[in-house]
């Protein structure tokens, strides 16, 4: 196995920084399309062989260090009966809104056998995949998969999230308790069925202040990290939001934690304590521009970060769906030519 993504993520010295990219299997690729033209969303995600198929998209024709599961961080959220639809252009919607006590209450935590279609996906990307890279499995982080939840769909101000905190914080936090007990086994289920690292996505941290994230979303993410089967495994940490949080987050105990692009990475790492590594931080948008700027500015993060080990090169978040497919296949080439 390729095991350069591993050997940072304990960081370990590597010749290179490892790459992969988050939403790297994602709506930029044609190839994706084809496939989402067949198919919805969720039956992309439930059909191990059609997520097998989205996976290894990236593999193969962009050459990254390690695969990413593809699924959804709301899958969780579904089985434990939320009723969640996706459509074109709007996102996700649950038709069923937590708003009250009764609403947690009805929700089920023992409810793994309903996400077992992702053990069998897992299974499948790892035929395929053949020992030739790791595969990092993952799941949404409670407060990100709380917001949808409470808010029934996508949202900008998460003001229906923040009044349930404020106001009810004893709904909120028995939510949260539920959606962690799931998240805990969800992520078990993945590394009993091979995965050879864990990501835990925190995608809306960045709309809390530093004590509603200590309270509605560190603690929770704190109590997952402790009840991972992890021997072995490595587990990153991302938040729209880790360039605040970063040093509370590394309370928790992860590997790695992911950095947005707001802050400066070389600063970031060197204020965590020894042994964990650093993940990101180039800003998505960056990757629109021309190719002799894509290149100037990841050599310009390598540089910052040369001699530092524990260093994996990623996004400071998901790739956009219309960031040309060339110049990412560009970025990656650059990065695989790179040496310390």
């Amino acid at each position: 196995m390729n095991t350069l993504f591993l050997d940072a993520a304990w960081s370990k010295q590597t010749e290179r920084p490892p790459v992969w990219m988050m939403r790297q299997a994602g709506r930029f690729m044609p190839e994706y399309w084809e496939i989402k033209n067949k198919y919805s969303f969720l039956e992309m995600c439930k059909t191990p062989e059609i997520a097998a198929d989205v996976t290894m998209l990236p593999v193969d024709l962009l050459g990254i260090d390690a695969a990413i599961l593809f699924c959804d961080i709301l899958v969780t959220a579904e089985a434990m009966g939320g009723d969640l639809s996706f459509t074109q252009g709007v996102g996700p919607r649950f038709a069923n809104p937590v708003r009250s006590m009764q609403d947690v209450e009805n929700l089920d935590v023992d409810c793994l056998d309903k996400l077992e279609y992702v053990a069998d996906a897992i299974k499948v990307i790892q035929q395929r995949l053949n020992g030739s890279i790791p595969l990092i499995g993952f799941a949404g982080a409670p407060f990100t998969v709380m917001s949808y939840l409470v808010e029934g769909e996508s949202t900008k101000d998460f003001k229906k999230t923040k009044l349930l905190m404020h106001n009810h914080p004893e709904i909120a936090h028995a939510l949260l308790a539920k959606i962690a007990k799931v998240t805990a086994a969800y992520l078990n289920l993945q590394i009993a069925a091979g995965v050879n690292a864990i990501q835990i996505f925190d995608s809306w941290a960045m709309a809390l202040s530093w004590n509603d994230y200590a309270e509605f979303s560190h603690s929770y993410i704190k109590e997952i990290i402790a009840n991972l089967n992890r021997k072995d495994i490595p587990v990153i940490s991302f938040c729209k939001g880790s360039s605040v949080f970063a040093p509370m987050m590394a309370t928790a105990q992860p590997d790695v934690i992911s950095v947005d692009w707001n802050a400066d990475l070389l600063n970031i790492k060197q204020i965590l304590p020894s042994g964990i590594a650093v993940q990101g931080n180039l800003d998505p948008f960056i990757l629109y521009a021309d190719k002799t700027v894509i290149k100037k500015t990841i050599l310009q993060l390598f540089e910052r970060m040369r001699g530092e080990n524990g260093f994996i090169f990623n996004l400071g978040h998901g790739i956009m769906p219309d960031i040309p497919f060339d110049n990412v296949k560009y970025a990656i080439e650059v990065i695989k030519e790179f040496r310390y």
